[in-house]
């Protein structure tokens, strides 16, 4: 059974994008219950920014994954 990657990096980064997520769903409520076209407008640019921010942070998480395995099969 493989071990699990305990990895402080890792572990904020998962916690990072958590918030977003939970960022994402306050934004879509208020996006939902909002009529103002101006506060729709700025909701949904956060929300373009949060996702942007999603994205790099799991291109981050691959990356940094990636280099921990490597650098674990070369310890081996």
């Amino acid at each position: 059974m493989p071990k699990i990657m305990r990895d402080p990096y890792l572990d904020e980064l998962k916690n990072n994008f958590n918030n977003y997520t939970s960022d994402l769903k306050k934004l879509r409520k208020k996006l939902l219950k909002t009529d103002s076209l101006q506060e729709q407008e700025k909701i949904i640019k956060k929300i373009d920014i949060i996702a942007k921010q999603m994205e790099n942070n799991q291109k981050q998480s691959t990356k940094v994954t990636r280099s921990r395995i490597k650098e674990r099969r070369t310890k081996k």
